[in-house]
């Protein structure tokens, strides 16, 4: 059997997207979603979309990691898909859509995807990290070495590690660049291994750095392997609300496999 896949990255963040509404894909084969998202021996990708239709809003966002498991939210994945739905022409220049942390909102100019992410009323101040929910769960820490750090290694031992055991965390490094400006590079569970950019993870990062006061800012930049990504948000009483991801998401190519 021919399956017809789209494929779309945004800062290095990639994926194949497939086109569900006609509810042809065996959602059930976490082994296939696993061969299609390998880089060796099938497409290659951080993770799968699905496309579906969906009976109030555009459509319905299905997130896959590289392991094959439907997953919590990706922020780049879900840019990614806007810029392929309108591709297909299911939608123009805005939209709402469904994802399994809720409705999202966003707005597509040229390459630019703007996502209203969750409001986040909670973020958990330790000692040594930040802990918060931006749809997926991140751990956020600061490293002064970022360049020559051994992400993976010092990732996989934190989101394996206390206190987030079996479920484990995404795992954010961080370097300050300026008062609005920070470097971020990010372990992803899933894909166990260092990604060139994570939407969830950017936006974690700039409400924690506001959080705890590395930044009054609430239009930050952030550095990542696979490029610049941006995050806006509005504050009031420690809620976080207004939340955007800001940045580019590029279609790559179409094929059949």
């Amino acid at each position: 059997m021919q399956q017809t896949f789209y494929k779309y990255q945004g800062t290095g963040n990639d994926f194949v997207m497939i086109d569900n509404r006609q509810q042809t894909f065996n959602k059930k084969d976490t082994k296939h979603i696993a061969f299609l998202c390998d880089r060796r021996f099938g497409i290659g990708a951080d993770g799968l979309i699905l496309l579906e239709n969906h009976p109030d809003l555009d459509f319905r966002m299905v997130y896959y990691n590289a392991d094959g498991n439907e997953s919590s939210m990706c922020g780049n994945g879900g840019r990614c898909l806007v810029a392929f739905a309108k591709q297909l022409g299911v939608i123009n220049n805005k939209t709402v859509f469904e994802a399994i942390d809720g409705l999202h909102h966003a707005t597509i100019e040229n390459d630019i995807v703007k996502l209203q992410m969750l409001d986040v009323d909670l973020i958990e101040k330790h000692e040594n990290h930040t802990f918060l929910n931006t749809g997926s769960p991140h751990h956020v820490q600061f490293e002064d070495n970022i360049d020559n750090f051994d992400v993976k290694t010092k990732g996989a031992k934190i989101r394996f590690g206390k206190p987030y055991n079996e479920a484990g965390s995404n795992v954010n490094f961080v370097k300050k660049l300026s008062d609005s400006s920070f470097r971020v590079r990010t372990y992803e569970r899933g894909v166990e291994d260092e990604t060139l950019s994570c939407g969830t993870g950017v936006t974690a990062v700039a409400l924690a750095m506001h959080a705890i006061n590395e930044t009054k800012s609430t239009l930050i930049n952030l550095e990542v392997e696979g490029g610049e990504l941006q995050v806006s948000f509005s504050v009031q009483n420690g809620s976080y609300t207004n939340v955007w991801l800001i940045g580019a998401a590029k279609y790559v190519y179409k094929g059949t496999i």
